[in-house]
């Protein structure tokens, strides 16, 4: 049972962090397009953030069944890390995309800034998920 655990956690990380690479050049090609073209990349955004959450939602319960039934406790360094980075990365994914999707048909949006706030999110986000990516597999005693 633990390696079906561990088997969904993996494939879980990979689904969380993998569909950002590619919501960097939909937003590199919403920059000029027309209003029917624009809609089908805002889509394509909005399903790729849905993606990127629900399956931060699987990693999460498979991490917390890892750490129910594996040889780790809970109040081991990197695991206090990994969560503080979670929780962080959370509030984090829900302000930086979601709310800054909303205004982006506001009539007074600017769209180049939004989009370069998506950007900027989108890197910021995948840099959390390298660092806590790392924390999982290489497990350093930070204290």
């Amino acid at each position: 049972m633990y390696g079906t655990i561990v088997f969904v956690h993996v494939v879980s990380a990979v689904l969380a962090i993998g569909p950002l690479f590619l919501l960097l050049p939909t937003i590199k090609r919403l920059r000029n397009v027309d209003l029917p073209t624009e809609n089908a990349y805002l889509t394509i955004i909005k399903i790729i953030i849905r993606l990127v959450m629900h399956a931060g939602h699987l990693l999460v319960i498979s991490g917390a069944l890892l750490l129910l039934t594996g040889p780790w406790p809970w109040h081991t360094s990197w695991v206090i890390t990994t969560l503080a980075i979670l929780l962080a990365s959370g509030v984090f994914l829900s302000s930086g995309f979601t709310k800054v999707l909303r205004k982006y048909h506001l009539p007074d949006s600017n769209k180049g800034e939004i989009l370069t706030v998506l950007t900027t999110t989108a890197w910021i986000y995948i840099g959390l998920m390298l660092v806590m990516l790392w924390l999982m597999v290489q497990k350093p005693m930070l204290w």
